[in-house]
């Protein structure tokens, strides 16, 4: 027999067959009033949210514009987007399976996203992972040829009812295998459209790059992968179409290429650079593939190759660091990749330094606004013409835009020309060309008015006095003209330009 038991209460009347209680119930009704309220921006973005220094105003204070500023751009709110995708879901769908915005943006943005269906896409299951296969139920059938034509249709249809007024093709899909440089296949421009004719091996990527030439629109590559195969760069040339790449430069290498610069810069000499990721976002999960995972080992490990041979005195002939890269697929992580790094450097008399980093980065907002960039950059690369005294005839940049370098891992820059790999060297390529084509001196940064002993008229701004100088001349040495030398201690004259 179970213990029973007895509540002395006013509140509770115990009868013959029931209990009676009487119960005020209470809960708390929580109301949010404010908090935090996330705002759409562009962090992350050269064009949008970086500055240039424009020169000093009278003050002698440095005076900066935003990069959008500087010639006419595209704003990113007139941008239109379409694009393919072998998953049929919907961009709503497809938000809420890759868990990369917050769950009440999700909600926000779901009517909007909800409305967009991607474009059945091209499905080559050698070229990405076995894992991806469950997701392709949206395919172009056909032959290569088909297929081609296919995508030249969607971006014509595309065009006429947009109204745009240019495409440009961007590369966002599954990093793919490395294809072979087969000669008599995509060698040269017109072996690489027979092969695509005869239905033989050519990559979905290439395919893309093939359809968006022969259709006159910029494409870029936001992945490892070596697309561009020469047939495709002659294409290009050919056609005179712009191509740019490769893989987005979004977080550990960016870093890379600024601190192994630094490193090298200040003649430390970096033996070994370690680099592990490990992510869990459907990039990971193609990238945990033997084959993918080597494109992306590509790109990430030539990104110190000029910084290396910029210094002789450190390293010798075919001399270089000990560069291992590691890449782990752990779902439980998400969208938001750690990156780890080591890097050691010999210092003076036999000693080393080691740096040690941890960055964990949320891959696609990082990358999101690198691909604006891409565009933007792009398309104003469209509008910008040179002549020179030697030829006075208006010509276009190269068919391969390596202006682009600051925005991808593993720069394309047209045959025969060094490949650029240290971020502020690439930043001020970008800064200079837009300032020549205003007007502006390159930026130099050598503020020479605030480092001189005493300064010369033409530094000397309105409505200010030039600084008295303590300093008696010495004997025998004469003023420099505005203009004239600068003179080293050993005597020797050299000129200055001004």
């Amino acid at each position: 027999m179970e213990e029973t038991f007895v509540v002395e209460s006013p509140d509770v009347t115990y009868g013959p067959d029931v209990i009676q209680a009487h119960y005020t119930y209470q809960t708390t009704r929580v109301s949010q009033d404010g908090g935090s309220l996330k705002e759409a921006n562009y962090y992350g973005s050269l064009m949008q949210a970086a500055t240039v220094s424009l020169g000093s105003d009278d003050h002698g204070q440095n005076v900066h514009v935003p990069f959008r500023a500087l010639l006419p751009m595209v704003s990113p709110d007139d941008i239109v987007f379409d694009g393919w995708d072998i998953s049929s879901l919907n961009l709503a769908e497809a938000m809420k399976r890759a868990q990369v915005l917050d769950w009440a943006l999700q909600e926000q943005l779901w009517p909007h996203m909800e409305q967009l269906r991607p474009r059945p896409s091209v499905y080559i299951p050698k070229f990405i992972a076995a894992n991806q296969e469950s997701r392709a139920d949206n395919l172009i059938s056909g032959s290569r040829a088909q297929q081609l034509e296919q995508i030249r249709k969607d971006i014509r249809e595309f065009r006429t009812k947009s109204g745009v007024d240019k495409v440009i093709v961007l590369w966002t899909a599954n990093t793919e295998c490395f294809c072979d440089v087969v000669p008599g296949l995509n060698d040269t421009a017109e072996n690489l459209l027979q092969a695509i004719e005869r239905d033989l091996e050519v990559s979905p990527s290439t395919l893309f790059a093939v359809a968006s030439i022969l259709e006159g629109c910029a494409y870029l590559n936001g992945a490892p992968q070596n697309t561009f195969v020469p047939g495709a760069i002659e294409l290009a040339m050919q056609r005179r179409v712009y191509i740019g790449g490769d893989d987005f430069k979004s977080g550990q290498t960016k870093i890379k290429s600024v601190l192994v610069d630094f490193l090298i810069g200040a003649g430390l000499k970096t033996v070994s650079i370690v680099s592990y990721n490990h992510l869990g976002n459907n990039d990971g999960r193609n990238l945990s593939a033997p084959k993918q995972f080597h494109s992306k080992e590509v790109s990430k490990s030539n990104v110190v190759d000029d910084m290396v041979q910029s210094n002789p005195l450190l390293y010798g002939p075919g001399e270089e660091p000990d560069h291992c890269v590691v890449i782990k697929y752990v779902p439980y992580v998400g969208d938001s990749k750690r990156a780890l790094d080591e890097y050691t450097s010999e210092i003076m008399l036999g000693g080393t330094n080691t740096i040690v980093l941890h960055n964990t980065c949320e891959d696609s907002l990082l990358a999101s606004p690198i691909i604006l960039d891409l565009v933007i950059l792009t398309e104003l690369c469209q509008r910008i013409t040179f002549c020179t005294d030697s030829d006075p005839h208006f010509q276009n940049f190269h068919s391969v835009l390596s202006i682009l370098s600051f925005l991808c891992k593993a720069p394309l820059v047209p045959p025969g020309t060094p490949v650029v790999n240290a971020l502020f060297r690439q930043r001020s390529c970008i800064e200079n060309i837009l300032r020549a084509c205003v007007g502006l001196a390159p930026q130099n940064h050598m503020l020479l008015e605030h480092k001189m002993e005493r300064v010369s008229s033409e530094f000397r701004r309105e409505g200010t006095e030039a600084p008295t100088c303590p300093v008696p001349m010495k004997k025998g040495v004469a003023a420099s003209p505005p203009n004239g030398y600068v003179e080293g201690t050993n005597g020797h004259q050299h000129a200055s330009a001004s």
